[in-house]
């Protein structure tokens, strides 16, 4: 009896800890590390990209602050590719009172120019807004939506004008023992060129405990089902590895 019920603490603890660590609206402190393989770009010439993305998150009970530095690698038109930061991104969620179940929360967000290289970055700085809403549809499907827009309000005058509208649905099915299945393309609008992407992504992760500490490791094949534009990615691998740290 006792075992049986302990079995049932456990597994009730997997499930929790699943649902939170996929959660961006979750108010837990954490720092990700995620990494987009890209080996192949509508019609660029040259080797494959990448983008290690190195993302603190800073939460209390209303407030939910993440950072996201670019470490990228990209072809261009010299023999090598070109290496370093990228623009740094944030945004602050407030968390608002939920709406029929839906976690929602909204806030302000900034570009800034940081990137090494002009091949990695805008030159510019933009300012926008976020907005999250998440949902325990039934107890093992997470679904959800983070949704961007920003627009330059300075920088270099010689870089072209730079503006950039983001949705990424979230889709987040257990399977038991601390897996699940994910789906998390990010589509992405160039709001001055019309250039876009629309990815499809299907992966797997696992939840699991290390100490205190709650890891999520990731792996989600993506394929871009529609673009316009050249630079758009034909396929990229997403993959992670996001540490919670739980009051």
């Amino acid at each position: 009896m006792t075992l049986a019920l302990g079995a049932d603490v456990a597994t009730a603890q997997t499930a929790d800890d699943v649902a939170k660590a996929n959660n961006p609206l979750a108010p837990i402190t954490a720092i990700n590390f995620q990494n987009y393989a890209i080996p192949s770009i509508y019609g660029v010439d040259g080797g494959p990209a990448n983008s290690l993305l190195l993302r603190p998150v800073i939460a209390t009970d209303r407030f939910i602050f993440r950072g996201t530095l670019p470490v990228s690698t990209v072809p261009t038109d010299a023999p090598d590719p070109v290496s370093g930061l990228g623009d740094f991104n944030a945004f602050l969620a407030i968390l608002l009172p939920s709406v029929h179940g839906w976690e929602l929360g909204v806030g302000p967000l900034i570009s800034m120019p940081t990137a090494t290289d002009p091949a990695l970055g805008t030159g510019k700085w933009q300012l926008g807004f976020s907005a999250v809403a998440v949902k325990n549809i039934t107890p093992t499907f997470l679904g959800g939506a983070l949704v961007t827009w920003q627009d330059a309000v300075g920088g270099d005058d010689s870089r072209p004008d730079a503006g950039l509208f983001t949705a990424q649905p979230l889709a987040v099915l257990q399977i038991g023992g601390g897996y699940y299945i994910r789906s998390t393309g990010v589509i992405q609008v160039n709001t001055k060129t019309g250039d876009y992407s629309v990815p499809f992504g299907l992966g797997v992760g696992k939840v699991f405990r290390s100490g205190r500490a709650v890891l999520n490791a990731f792996l989600e094949p993506q394929w871009t089902v529609l673009h316009d534009g050249i630079g758009q990615p034909a396929f990229q691998l997403f993959a992670g590895l996001n540490v919670q740290f739980p009051k």
